[in-house]
């Protein structure tokens, strides 16, 4: 099977091409571009070489079936020419559109659903964008006349087009498909007829855990053939939305039924132990065992080892243990919560994902603990309004994907940028970029944000800011206002001075927070340092609130009981709803730590 690595750069929208005339779909083919031209009856291989600027043995060279000569109708591969590259200023292009930057597993449907502008828009404004293989952080135009112009049926009718498009210059033995949602690479694999390490082989070592829905991949296949359908594989031609999906109506367990728990976890992968989901059990246990002291219910709980493998949750679905379940928690990856999913929309029962981002998997049974990506600064909105004075500073190194998330806060609103560069303090001089005293030599609401990646430079920006703020305090002026949006990735460095967050008023957003010495989390320390012999960590945490919340709830509408309700089993608070056009029920609530200068922290 020759491998045809193939991205549609700009659709013709209807392959035709006029005799004479250049084809406007172009194609990216193993990294270079070329345009798809449709051969017209009396064309010859002389008229094509003059049309499109390429010799005729180049096109034979590209084309080996031509050798039996041009054939009407036939789709055919010619060389791009390169033109001049666009040489507008930043400046001159935001006047236009505004920029989006890639983020990790974003597809082009997703941002043409984001913006609600034509698949063909963002192609035609972004002649490089390989919509296959887009890069972390790679900048789109998204020009701003056409935003909210395209409705879902029309982007979904040009993804099609474009696979459509991608299948007529595909070799034999493989085609183009659009990943629909709920599909894994084991469902594909199976469909494919091929293992998972050779379908990842196929796209460019794709990993699982980078599957997403409306993706467009390379499998096995000719055209628009259609493999035997395996039974976890959906309709071949449906598109990359969610559908509406059946609403579960889950039933109220009696006080005195005792409530049956199925855990799904990766304990031991290839036989290595993983302490943190071992954690996250413990912790569950001694949630389980609140549950019980205040209710007064009656809990069994069986355990299983998922392992990360797609295989084992099948025969784990099987144990006849198992289907007595009338909550599951687990499994952890989103790549085996498939079959899991099907199975409880049969019994109509809840699944609770306590870790993962689920985001392909549409369900009603689905309680998602993890935060909402989508709603992540939405409680530091007000850090980047009009009336504030935001400075970027960067080093060496960049946290490339901190730094989008931060421009995408940001949007269209105004900031400065500052590059910082570390010299010594006995080589420091007038204008040294290690003094930050300018940067808060202004009456502004300061708003500083730290880019680098590296923890000595992010720790000597920290030390700099607050050696300013003393500097010029001291001298008798208004002291400087100033607050630290920090990235919350800090938190794994091991050698910053966390005095220094007092001292900067850092404020982090975090997906989980909690203070040993808030007396509800001192209170559960305790009990798990007795129970375990060690003192938890936040998977231990996790799994607490995972019983304390989800337990309970069994035995009432859980449905109803949970949505737009605050739960704080310790210190973090959880506030699930179904995002638009989701059935999945999602925790949106984000924590944002505020670090003050009398030394106090405080939650929102």
């Amino acid at each position: 099977m020759k491998r045809l690595c193939a991205t549609l750069l700009m659709f013709a929208w209807g392959l035709s091409a006029l005799a004479g005339g250049k084809s406007t779909t172009i194609v990216y083919i193993n990294g270079a571009k070329y345009y798809i031209h449709t051969v017209q009856s009396g064309e010859t291989l002389y008229g094509l070489s003059k049309t499109y600027g390429v010799g005729e043995q180049v096109i034979l060279e590209n084309n080996p079936s031509l050798a039996q000569g041009l054939k009407a109708d036939e789709n055919i591969k010619i060389p791009y020419v390169a033109e001049a590259p666009d040489t507008r200023s930043d400046r001159k292009l935001r006047k236009t559109f505004d920029f989006h930057y890639v983020i990790r597993g974003e597809t082009l449907y997703a941002i043409s659903r984001q913006y609600e502008i034509p698949v063909k828009t963002l192609l035609e404004d972004n002649p490089n964008l390989d919509p296959l293989h887009m890069r972390l952080g790679e900048r789109i135009l998204i020009r701003r006349k056409q935003i909210g112009s395209e409705d879902e049926a029309g982007t979904q009718q040009q993804w099609e087009e474009y696979r459509q498009s991608l299948n007529s210059v595909a070799d034999s033995g493989t085609s183009y498909h659009i990943v629909h949602p709920g599909e894994t690479f084991y469902s594909l694999s199976r469909r494919f007829g091929i293992t998972e390490s050779e379908l990842s082989a196929l796209n460019g070592g794709l990993q699982p855990a980078d599957l997403k829905a409306g993706a467009m991949i390379v499998v096995p296949g000719s055209g628009d053939a259609v493999p035997p359908a395996a039974a976890d594989t959906l309709r071949p031609d449906s598109l990359p939305r969610f559908a509406e999906v059946e609403p579960i109506e889950f039933r109220a367990l009696r006080r005195s039924e005792p409530l049956h728990v199925a855990v799904m976890l990766p304990l031991a992968v290839d036989g290595t132990p993983n302490g943190n989901y071992l954690e996250f059990y413990q912790g569950f246990l001694l949630g389980l065992d609140s549950v019980k002291r205040k209710s007064g219910i009656s809990v069994n709980v069986d355990l299983y080892n998922t392992a990360r493998d797609t295989m084992r949750v099948h025969e784990i679905l099987e144990d006849p243990t198992f289907r007595r379940a009338d909550l599951i928690v687990g499994p952890v990856y989103e790549e085996g919560l498939g079959p899991v999913v099907r199975f409880a929309e049969q019994r109509r029962i809840p699944v609770v994902s306590p870790l993962a981002n689920l985001e392909r998997i549409n369900s009603d049974v689905l309680f998602q603990l993890a935060p909402d990506p989508a709603r992540k600064y939405e409680k530091v909105q007000e850090l980047v309004a009009p009336d504030k004075r935001v400075t970027l500073i960067y080093t060496s190194t960049v946290d490339r994907e901190f730094e989008q998330e931060m421009l995408a806060l940001l949007g269209n609103r105004p900031y400065e940028r500052y590059n910082y560069r570390y010299e010594h303090p006995s080589s420091q001089g007038g204008g040294s970029s290690s003094d930050l005293t300018p940067l808060l030599e202004n009456d502004a609401e300061n708003v500083f944000v730290i880019l680098s990646d590296n923890e000595v430079d992010v720790d000597r920006i920290l030390a700099a800011l607050a050696s300013a703020d003393t500097s010029i305090t001291s001298r008798g002026r208004t002291a400087p206002r100033f607050t630290v949006l920090g990235n919350a990735r800090w938190n794994r460095f091991n050698n910053l001075d966390r005095a220094i967050f007092f001292k900067d008023r850092v404020v982090f957003i975090s997906t989980y927070h909690a203070k040993r010495d808030s007396e509800t989390v001192k209170a559960f320390d305790s009990a798990y340092l007795r129970s375990f012999g060690m003192l938890p960590t936040l998977f231990s945490y996790r799994g607490y609130d995972t019983a304390v919340i989800f337990a309970p709830a069994m035995y009432g509408d859980i449905e109803y009981d949970l949505e737009d309700r605050r739960y704080t089993p310790l210190q973090t608070t959880y506030l699930f709803s179904q995002p638009e056009g989701r059935a999945n029920h999602v925790n949106h609530n984000w924590t944002r730590v505020n670090y003050h200068k009398d030394f106090t922290i405080t939650i929102k």
